[in-house]
């Protein structure tokens, strides 16, 4: 079961990057700093982005919705997330994909994110950073 958790989480995030000031950028590059699982009848726990099949790094496209590996990652993935909010300082996103729900918070002034994939038993924690997608 913590692999299938996992798997929504790989969508999210891996690896450690900058944060950065997101206010008005559309397309974002975000990467793990801390991870975390917990499994029902069990204890939470600590785990490394790697061991639950996160990829490094993942691009969030706020304005085509859509959440996606980049192209160094060893499996390409992609899903699509169905609510974008910016509120408060914060871009708020949601989707659900295989089974499992997960709801982004992102920090525009920092770029700090926390990522909470769950279905049905079981959840992963993610906390991390965004940055500006689009090199310069």
């Amino acid at each position: 079961m913590k692999r299938t958790v996992a798997a929504s989480a790989g969508l999210l995030l891996g690896g450690a990057a900058l944060a950065d000031n997101l206010q008005g950028v559309d397309r974002l590059l975000c990467a793990t700093g801390q991870v975390t699982i917990c499994v029902e009848d069990a204890e939470c726990y600590g785990a490394h982005a790697s061991e639950l099949g996160l990829p490094d790094f993942v691009i969030v496209d706020l304005k085509n919705k859509k959440l996606q590996t980049t192209k160094a990652s060893e499996e390409s993935r992609s899903t699509a997330f169905t609510t974008v909010t910016r509120a408060g300082g914060a871009i708020y996103l949601q989707g659900i994909d295989s089974g499992r729900a997960f709801s982004f918070v992102i920090d525009e002034a920092t770029g700090r994110v926390t990522v909470a994939v769950s279905r049905d038993g079981a959840s992963v924690t993610v906390f991390g950073a965004c940055t500006n997608a689009k090199v310069e």
